[in-house]
């Protein structure tokens, strides 16, 4: 009995930490391979899902986002919101926009988690024109 309790502990867990994108993660360049910066995803109290620049791991060619064209004009990258409005649906997190602080680009957002990754996907118009990064779980 003590064995079924457990085992049911551990899949309501396992459900609920793969269901679940808050915390810090790692973004990885895909030009490089590279770890560049680490985001913290967190949920404000609209309920939605936000991401913000906490720590630069690769120094950007410019710190300010000189290619925004929002509220983020020329601010600095670190500290910045570059997830913006994600809503739970499921096991996805969508409805969001992301940025590309390295040219100003904004993108529609969907996210999903994956064990310790979150596979990011920015897109213009349907999702089948963008692109996915995965994201590593940062200690």
């Amino acid at each position: 009995m003590l064995k079924l309790h457990l085992t049911f502990a551990w899949i309501l867990f396992s459900v609920f930490s793969f269901a679940q994108i808050e915390g810090k993660w790692k973004t990885i360049d895909d030009e490089t391979g590279q770890a560049k910066s680490i985001v913290e995803v967190f949920k404000k109290s609209d309920g939605k899902y936000y991401g913000k620049v906490v720590k630069l791991l690769i120094k950007p060619e410019n710190p300010n986002c000189t290619g925004c064209k929002d509220d983020r004009k020329n601010k600095p990258i670190l500290g910045m919101e570059v997830i913006r409005g994600l809503k739970k649906d499921g096991n996805e997190f969508t409805g969001g926009s992301i940025i590309d602080p390295k040219n100003g680009k904004a993108y529609k957002c969907t996210v999903t988690r994956s064990g310790d990754k979150l596979n990011v996907r920015g897109y213009i118009g349907f999702s089948l024109i963008g692109r996915t990064q995965t994201w590593h779980k940062a200690d």
